[in-house]
């Protein structure tokens, strides 16, 4: 049987774990957790009506939260001639063709998103299996994928996120940090619910979001209406 840590038993007294909260409710409910040494992120959790096998009906899309994550990304740009500059110059950390491809094969993986020109991509496929796995690899849908690896960059940093449907018909996504107001996770939130909504499947029939949960990295879940 999975243990239940003493912190999460303390999160689960402060709650009432039969409730379904309002939005703002939930927001105020996490205040009540018990503290951690770090600043938790605060966490969404779709449960979707949508069939995660028919490929008709994967649920995918990029939102830019008005608020940022409140996590400091670190951006592997690919890119070749004067986009090397251009992509230095609007902030992103590791940026090069070849050598910084050859690198990557060899273990360094020092980043948390990939952007790339299109006349990269064949040869950032040798990365696939690096890559892929790990969610890293870019893609049009996307957004990373782009000849202009100013505005990938610019809105990475703003707070640009990517969310896919997993094989059990979740989404799941940082929302900001514990720290942030109210008002302010309010706001991410609701641009995430209409982002959500925007990606259902035409062929969908019947309840899109089957529930929503909101909780922190080390906290209880809290059902939430949406």
């Amino acid at each position: 049987m999975k243990r239940i840590s003493k912190r999460l038993k303390e999160g689960y007294k402060a709650v009432d774990r039969e409730k379904t909260y309002t939005l703002e409710e939930a927001i105020t409910a996490i205040e009540s957790f018990p503290k951690v040494k770090f600043d938790e992120t605060v966490e969404i959790h779709f449960a979707l009506g949508i069939n995660p096998k028919a490929s008709d009906q994967i649920v995918r899309g990029t939102v830019v939260l008005p608020h940022g994550t409140g996590k400091s990304l670190r951006i592997a740009v690919f890119c070749k001639g004067e986009n090397e500059a251009k992509a230095k110059g609007a902030g992103a950390d590791f940026v090069g063709a070849e050598e910084l491809i050859d690198k990557v094969s060899k273990g360094f993986l020092d980043f948390d998103v990939v952007v790339a020109t299109p006349d990269m991509m064949r040869e950032l496929s040798k990365l696939g299996k690096v890559l892929g796995p790990r969610g890293l690899m870019p893609t049009p849908k996307a957004g990373t994928v782009t000849p202009d690896v100013v505005k990938a960059i610019t809105e990475l940093k703003a707070g640009k996120i990517e969310f896919k449907s997993d094989k059990q018909a979740g989404v799941h996504l940082g929302v900001g940090k514990r720290s942030f107001s109210k008002d302010k996770l309010a706001d991410n939130i609701r641009q995430i619910l209409d982002a959500i909504n925007l990606a259902k499947p035409n062929t969908l029939k019947g309840t899109y979001i089957k529930s929503a949960s909101l909780t922190t990295t080390m906290g209880p879940g809290l059902k939430v209406a949406i």
